[in-house]
């Protein structure tokens, strides 16, 4: 993409326009937080929380993505934030026909519609950085071509600048966590979901780990028919988890096994998680028998110390083992640590750990109202933190604890009731740092990635 003949390149004139239009979606925002801590008020983060989010709901693009990421991360931002970011949506405006012509004609040349038996002028889905469109192959197979808009990555550059010029504008942290790791992550992260060759190659990383497996479908992609903006795959269809919130409690058990097994067993035997807990990125299908995962732009591979360091904090948990505790923190990378931040990251790990270290049957919250999932936990964390910290999160943290939360969310949403502790130690059996190397380094060359 620096390929000076390729005109949607990261360019400047392309980032000053981005960064244009950001600022001024962006200056009602910054005028409502200048008036609120100019005169004060009981409810002046909320009111600057709701510009901002109004702000951002205009902006569209990279940014919105950004913000939508940072209030699913518990205590990172003040609850009034995550409140109203966490409502933004994903969808988006779809691009009309003439643009698809062009994409499409940019990315398969002139001829392009020939090698479709058909193709859907309106879009079926439509997000952040990109629109979906269902089409037919000439053999009658039925796929999924995802379109990448145009000037992305001008758009991320400038969006990812923006980032942190608004953490240091909107941002209360009151110095408890030193956020520029897990800026550092967002970002590339961000960047990543721009490569669909890398997507493609996500796709097929997660076909080599769970091919065979009844329990999950990963769509097939077509190499043919993909670019580094355009991305053509099987098309797949199921259920929204939310058609099964009603069904009788062994079939939404069943579906939160599988669930389990899709996101923990790649993790413990290859260090990689699937990064993006949006409950759209599964479908249920065959009657609850098995499901879709979807969208692998947003895929972690972590170093295989890094998932030892996660074994090693739960069996210290399970052990009430504090040093041992201690070097996993540090084995993950935090930094700045003392006994007493260790006391106060234990009360965040127990929470994220409970469901684990419980061996019974047992729904995720224990009788916690869905609303009030980890309030309570976070609030006294960063009450803390702010009188010991600050305390520098290491990147890898980001994606681990987006998706188990959200993964928490699904199994809120099915009412699941399991035993946790017993899956996670099958998921544990025969694990060992050395193995997860090896597993991960075989996988990865098959499909022709590298770690991170």
């Amino acid at each position: 993409m620096s390929d000076e003949r390729d005109p949607e390149r990261n360019r400047l004139t392309a980032r000053i326009a981005r960064t244009a239009k950001v600022g001024t979606n962006l200056s009602s925002a910054g005028l409502s937080f200048a008036a609120n801590r100019m005169f004060g008020g009981d409810d002046s983060d909320e009111k600057v929380a709701k510009a901002l989010a109004s702000a951002l709901g205009k902006t569209k693009g990279p940014l919105m993505k950004v913000a939508q990421m940072l209030s699913t991360i518990p205590d990172f931002l003040p609850a009034e934030y995550a409140a109203e970011l966490s409502q933004l949506q994903a969808q988006a405006p779809a691009m009309g026909w003439p643009f698809v012509k062009r994409r499409m004609r940019a990315e398969l040349g002139p001829d392009w519609q020939d090698k479709f038996e058909t193709f859907g002028k309106e879009a079926a889905h439509a997000a952040s950085l990109g629109q979906v469109h269902r089409a037919t192959l000439p053999d009658g197979r039925e796929v999924a071509c995802k379109l990448q808009y145009p000037d992305m990555s001008s758009a991320v550059e400038s969006d990812v600048g923006q980032l942190k010029n608004l953490l240091g504008l909107f941002r209360r942290m009151d110095g408890s966590i030193d956020p520029r790791e897990m800026v550092d992550e967002i970002s590339d992260r961000l960047r990543e979901e721009l490569d669909y060759k890398r997507e493609r190659q996500h796709m097929q990383l997660y076909r080599h780990m769970l091919g065979g497996k009844d329990f999950v479908n990963i769509p097939e992609p077509i190499d043919a028919l993909s670019t580094d903006r355009l991305l053509t795959m099987d098309w797949v269809s199921g259920d929204p988890l939310s058609a099964y919130e009603d069904a009788p409690q062994g079939v939404r058990n069943d579906i939160a096994k599988r669930l389990y097994w899709t996101w923990w067993l790649p993790f413990t035997h290859h260090a990689v998680i699937h990064g993006d807990p949006h409950l759209g990125n599964y479908q249920v299908t065959d009657g609850g028998r098995s499901l879709n995962l979807l969208d692998f732009g947003c895929v972690r591979i972590f170093p295989p110390v890094f998932v030892g360091g996660v074994v090693d904090l739960y069996r210290s948990l399970l052990a009430d083992d504090f040093d041992a505790s201690y070097a996993a923190y540090e084995k993950w990378g935090f930094k700045n640590l003392n006994r007493e931040l260790v006391e106060v990251l234990n009360i965040w790990a127990r929470f994220i750990y409970g469901p684990l270290l419980d061996n019974r049957v047992r729904s995720v919250a224990d009788g916690v109202k869905p609303g009030e999932y980890g309030r309570k936990e976070a609030f006294e964390v960063r009450k803390l933190l702010k009188e010991r910290g600050p305390v520098t999160i290491p990147r890898e943290f980001v994606f681990m604890d987006r998706a188990a939360i959200g993964l928490g969310a699904a199994y809120l949403r099915l009412k699941a009731e399991l035993n946790f502790h017993q899956l996670f130690e099958e998921s544990l059996e025969g694990f060992s740092e050395e193995t997860v190397a090896n597993l991960q380094a075989e996988a990865l060359s098959s499909v022709g990635l590298q770690a991170s």
